[in-house]
This record gives C-alpha cells, structure tokens and sequence, in this order.
C-alpha cells in the first residue's frame, strides 16, 4: 500500500483548501488520535526515534555550507523541534505541530528560501544518513524515505542555474 493512499485523510485544519497535488503526496495534515498504538510513530518507537532521526539530521545542517544559512536562527534548536513535532503529526503520534503552528503550509513556510534541486539533494543525503543510523526496520525505512523524497521533490522553488544556491531569498 503507498504512502498517499495511506495519509488519505481529510485536513484537520480551515485553512484553503489543497492542492491535488498536495493531496497526492501526502503533504498535508491529516485528522489522527494521539499516540494511536497502530500508527506507523508507535510503530517505529515513537518520540525518541524521531527524536534520533531529527537531532542528527540537524548535527549535519549545522556543518552544511549550502543548508545552514537557510536557517536564520543561530540555534538551530527550534527549527528541529518544528520538524520533530511536524514529523511526529504527520506520522500518527501527538498533534503538538498543529497545536503550535496550525497548519503546516510547507511551501509557503519554505517560500523565503531558495530551494534548489541541490539543496534539496543536500538534504535529503543529510536526512539518509539520519535515517539510516535510527536502523527502522526495512519496511518502515522504505515507508518513511518515500514520504521525505516526495516533500523534498514538493519544496524545490527555484534553479540551480541561476548562479545562488540555497540562502534567504
């Protein structure tokens, strides 16, 4: 069974409505209990796995030269308790993203920054190796790494060819 037809339920929130393609990859919020015992957070361990995977991703930002100034806070402690608790949401455990930011909007929160397909290769290479080291079982790997090149793929907004990479717009 894929990931979208997976996350085929409704928003939770009355912000506009989304895109088919939106929709499609999965990008949107999705109505879901709590720390559901089914869900596939409960299934991999829930917070502190995603805890591992989001704190060493962001130990390979810091260091990133084309990432890091995407990011304008020095710390980059809040961006990864917003992709922690984003992450979290998405994949069945607590609505603490929801009830803190509302919806995610991913591209319009991405829009002040130029997502290139370098960029988001960068990413995604730095993200592998955080999931890789959380060793999920190879069905929730697969399951997961699908869902991050789709959101990856979905954020690019701009050219590599256009001489800048990455940085605030």
């Amino acid at each position: 069974m894929s990931t979208s037809s997976q996350h085929s339920a409704e928003s939770v929130s009355a912000e506009p409505a989304t895109t088919a393609a939106q929709s499609q990859l999965g990008l949107t919020p999705k109505r879901r209990g709590t720390d559901r015992a089914d869900s596939f957070w409960a299934a991999v361990g829930g917070e502190p796995t995603f805890r591992k995977i989001v704190s060493r991703f962001y130990e390979l930002v810091a260091t990133d030269d084309l990432l890091r100034p995407m990011y304008p806070e020095e710390d980059l402690g809040p961006a990864e308790d917003r992709l922690r608790t984003f992450l979290e949401q998405y994949w069945g455990g607590p609505t603490t993203y929801q009830e803190q930011r509302g919806h995610p909007r991913l591209r319009m929160r991405h829009a002040p920054y130029r997502v290139t397909p370098k960029a988001r290769d960068r990413w995604l290479a730095h993200m592998r190796v955080a999931v890789r080291e959380a060793q999920l079982a190879p069905i929730h790997e697969n399951q997961l790494w699908d869902y991050l090149e789709r959101a990856a793929h979905f954020m690019i907004n701009a050219h590599d060819d256009d001489g800048t990479e990455g940085g605030e717009r």
